[in-house]
């Protein structure tokens, strides 16, 4: 901005010298004419480079503030414990299974413990060097400790994750290449949930990605009482990519925007500036929160087990979800019971390809339904019979435009019961807090018993249920 202001003042400089008398006398209209049209382009350029400037700011601001939010208090199911919802169908017991056998993870307290190897360090370089990764992996003693974690401390764990990614990796493969983005990024998802569509954190971020539930609908997913694609392995997908593009246009680095995916930009940004200014993971890594600096470390290490599996005697679990699925355009409630009970197919089946509907109720407008292939031309030939087939008993409480209909009657669907909150940021106000939470000033006073427009940094207000 120094600069674009001192240009002015002596392009204004300038223009005062052409018109001021010189030794030969006034110069001639015309020539003033002449070097008046030139300053003109030139300011004309210069404030034309500086609407741009403001314009990126602005947007760098605004991503700043969306990649902040409620994923500074994010904490991801993989790296901690979690819960697992809708345990009737098959992934979903599955999951619970393994839980309760094994515990979630095989507990270690990655800050102090130190894994020894029979593979010597040597090989290991070489083998991440052969990886031929987008995104920059070095090698030293953290990053090390994970790759010994992930390939030889927990093989029940990863023959899981294995067998999983042969059904979702694909998906997440296609949508980082839409969005042109390094598929190395597919590896998070394993450190974000072990590839398990239904996991939720003890902090309410879920689905595979592990996004709040803010963040969530800033990211235009769909939450209500029937459905949250937060649970959809395509639309959270490529919800995640967006978020790690924007992370990325912010810090200029894959690992910090990955950083950022864990604990939000604002954390990072403040490791950053108390580690100087400096900008690169391993400089910041100490100012960090503990488990966002596993984070980095972790998906190397998940993405070496990933790759040479064979080498440690790691092999895929056999999953039960099909390779090729096929998606349907949804124009009417529909029951996942009529599909399961009208074609054949076991209703866990139906579930785990859709897990976003928690109610088994596809409401109609557009929603999906994903089958497996070999049954597309089935339900084709007979979509009338399944929208049929049980209607007024599956549909006693039914759904429509998006509000809950009993005997007849539409009702509003729930608002939820648990507060979410906000912490108050330096230059906040309450107008524009209300409207980056979709409410009014009014609400914020009456809920958080404020009495005047007052607030303060770093106070924590209730901004809405969920």
């Amino acid at each position: 901005m120094k600069r674009f202001a001192s240009i002015f003042t002596c392009l204004i400089l300038s223009a005062s010298l052409f018109a001021a008398p010189s030794g030969d006398g006034w110069k001639s209209r015309k020539k003033l004419r002449s070097e008046n049209d030139r300053l003109k382009t030139q300011i004309a350029a210069l404030e034309a480079e500086l609407a741009a400037y403001r314009q990126e700011a602005a947007v760098r601001e605004s991503i700043t503030e969306e990649l902040s939010g409620e994923n500074e208090n994010k904490v991801s199911a993989a790296l901690e414990d979690y819960t697992t919802a809708n345990t009737d169908s098959l992934l979903g017991r599955w999951y619970m299974h393994r839980s309760s056998k094994y515990g979630s993870r095989e507990q270690y307290n990655m800050d102090s413990v130190r894994f020894t190897t029979d593979v010597p360090d040597s090989v290991l370089m070489r083998r991440l060097e052969e990886m031929n990764s987008f995104i920059r992996l070095p090698y030293n003693e953290t990053v090390k400790n994970y790759m010994i974690l992930y390939s030889e401390k927990m093989p029940r764990r990863m023959s899981e994750v294995l067998g999983l990614s042969e059904y979702y990796m694909p998906i997440f493969e296609e949508t980082f290449r839409k969005y042109d983005l390094p598929l190395e990024l597919k590896y998070v998802s394993i450190i974000e949930s072990s590839l398990n569509p239904r996991a939720e954190s003890y902090a309410g971020a879920k689905g595979m990605w592990q996004f709040m539930y803010r963040t969530g609908l800033s990211y235009g997913l769909k939450i209500d009482s029937y459905i949250d694609e937060r649970m959809d392995p395509v639309a959270s997908a490529d919800a995640a990519a967006r978020y790690f593009r924007d992370a990325y246009r912010i810090f200029g680095d894959w690992a910090l925007a990955i950083s950022a995916y864990n604990c939000g930009s604002g954390n990072v940004n403040k490791a950053i500036k108390r580690a100087g200014g400096k900008t690169d993971f391993w400089s910041i890594y100490e100012y960090l929160p503990r488990e966002t600096r596993g984070y980095v470390p972790a998906m190397v290490g998940a993405m070496y087990a990933m790759n040479y599996a064979k080498e440690y005697g790691l092999r895929p679990d056999p999953i039960a979800l099909p390779v090729y699925v096929d998606t349907f355009h949804i124009g009417r409630n529909l029951h996942l019971a009529q599909v399961s009970e009208v074609l054949g197919i076991p209703l866990d089946d139906v579930r785990d390809l859709n897990p976003q509907y928690h109610k088994d109720i596809i409401p109609g407008g557009g929603n999906i339904l994903r089958l497996p292939f070999d049954y597309s031309s089935a339900y084709l030939d007979m979509q009338d019979s399944i929208f049929r087939y049980k209607a007024d008993v599956l549909f006693a409480s039914k759904v429509q435009d998006g509000r809950e209909v009993v005997q007849g009657r539409p009702v509003p669907t729930s608002k939820g019961t648990s507060w979410v909150y906000y912490k108050v940021r330096r230059g906040d106000n309450l107008g524009s807090i209300a409207r980056r939470n979709h409410t009014t000033v009014k609400n914020l006073k009456s809920w958080n018993n404020l009495r005047g427009d007052m607030i303060r940094e770093g106070q924590r207000l209730k901004v809405g249920k969920r």
